[in-house]
Formats: structure tokens, C-alpha cells, sequence
């Protein structure tokens, strides 16, 4: 009876080792001892889209000059800005509407799409200055979020709290890959000038610390699709688990009642 059980442990063994991946298949940057990698592009800003959300707001040494350039509850309903008034954010925002543009306090209709953060900060601190001295312009995304689905352990969207992310912080967000993930093959989806563009990405490869696709856009998604070895397995793995079990179960039986 003893090497009976002993034998069944011997077939879960081997059907768990066939299971396995390699170290081959699952290492991160296999190549990063055999190249020189140049310095990494610190110099990344996120660009200002369509149906973006910004909050701005504008300070100065005097308040009183500097209010009228802040959206007020007052000017809600007045269509002016793109704002939003929703109880979980604090501060009244600006959404990008689809030509581009954001209705701005007093100096109207701006067009922002395409420009960085700090470029818009300086548009406004230079125009707003023509009239107010000192003034004091922040800016900031409040949707910037991007999606990771697929094979890794907590998949969903995930709100950025900065402009800056890039392919391993996205994946570290969602928990990092299975190991049935494949390493070689994660899409990128990312919409350009209304059309959605897709580049593949090799966690592999030590290229992608250089790639224009390193750090991460707003409402850009990863997909990771699983490994050869996870899609046979999935497609297999039922009907030869429940032969296994059921020729256990069997055995079991046909010795319980030979031992009665």
C-alpha cells in the first residue's frame, strides 16, 4: 500500500515538472551583462491629449488679482473651461475637449494639446504675467491612468499620481508577471492622433531600457499574452487531470476492496 501512494506521488511530481517553465523563459533582461546600455532618456514629459483632465491653478502674491484666473463653483454650468465638479476631487479641473483646447479664465480658449506640462506652465505664467505680477501657475494630469491586463497577478487600471511611468513600474503596479507569462511578446496599445497604434515589447531584451516605448503614455495599455507552454497546458490540462484522477480514484477503489 505504501508504494502505491508513493507512486501516485511520483506521477503529480512529473506531471507539475512538465509544467515547469525555464529560467530561459521567465529572466528579465537575459542580454544586460553581454551590452553597453547608453544613458537612459530622463528628459521624458508626458504630452497633453484629448479628453485629458487638468487641474490649474493659478497663485500670486496677491490673491485678489490671482482669483478671477481660478474656475469657481459659481461657473458651473456656464460651459466654461470643460470642468468638472465631481465630490471625490477637490479642486474644479479642465477637460481637453476634442479640438485640442481648454476654455481658460479670462484669456479664453487655449489651444494645449501637444504640449508638455511645463510648457503649458509657462504659457500661462508669461500671458497671465502681462497682467499680474509674480504670478505662480500650477498644473497638474488628474486622469492620467494606464491599463495592464493579461498574464499577471492583480490585472486593471491603475491611476498614475505623476507623469512619469514606465513598462516595469506599469507591471509592478498589476503585481508583475505569472510565470506562465511570455516575456517576449507584452503589447503596447496606444492611441496616436485617433488612431491605435500596437509595438511589442521583450522584457528579454535589454533594448527596451532604450525604446521609445520604455516609459509609458496616458491611457496606454499592456497586454500580456500567456506562454506557449500555458496555452497547451490550458487546452490539455483538464482532460488529463481528470484521467489521472479518475484512474486514481479507480485504483483506490480496486484495492479497497482487495484488502477488505
Amino acid at each position: 500500500m505504501k508504494d502505491f501512494y508513493h507512486l501516485i506521488l511520483a506521477i503529480a511530481s512529473a506531471a507539475m515538472v512538465v509544467g515547469c517553465a525555464t529560467s530561459r523563459e521567465i529572466l528579465y533582461f537575459q542580454d544586460i551583462d553581454e551590452v553597453q546600455l547608453k544613458q537612459l532618456a530622463t528628459e521624458y514629459e508626458a504630452i497633453i491629449k484629448k479628453d485629458d483632465r487638468l487641474t490649474i491653478v493659478v497663485s500670486g502674491p496677491d490673491k485678489t488679482v490671482t482669483g478671477p484666473y481660478n474656475l469657481t463653483l459659481s461657473e458651473l454650468g456656464t460651459g466654461g473651461g470643460g470642468y468638472s465638479s465631481n465630490p471625490e476631487q477637490s479642486t474644479l479641473s479642465y477637460l481637453v475637449d476634442p479640438d485640442g483646447n481648454i476654455d481658460f479664465p479670462i484669456l479664453g480658449k487655449i489651444h494645449v494639446e501637444g504640449m508638455t506640462r511645463n510648457q503649458l506652465v509657462n504659457y500661462l505664467t508669461r500671458e497671465i504675467g502681462k497682467d499680474v505680477k509674480d504670478p505662480i501657475v500650477y498644473v497638474s494630469f488628474r486622469n492620467y491612468k494606464i491599463t495592464v491586463l493579461g498574464e499577471v497577478r492583480s490585472p486593471g487600471t491603475f491611476t498614475i499620481d505623476s507623469e512619469k511611468i514606465n513598462v516595469l513600474q506599469a507591471l509592478g503596479r498589476a503585481g508583475d508577471l505569472n510565470l506562465t507569462a511570455q516575456r517576449e511578446g507584452i503589447l503596447l496599445l496606444r492611441e496616436v492622433d485617433g488612431k491605435l497604434e500596437h509595438h511589442a515589447i521583450d522584457l528579454k531584451n535589454s533594448d527596451i531600457l532604450q525604446s521609445p516605448y520604455f516609459y509609458l503614455q496616458q491611457n496606454d495599455i499592456l497586454y500580456v499574452p500567456p506562454s506557449a507552454t500555458r496555452v497547451a497546458t490550458a487546452t490539455t490540462a483538464t482532460g488529463i487531470w481528470s484521467t489521472i484522477l479518475s484512474s486514481i480514484t479507480t485504483v483506490i477503489a480496486v484495492i479497497s476492496l482487495i484488502t477488505r
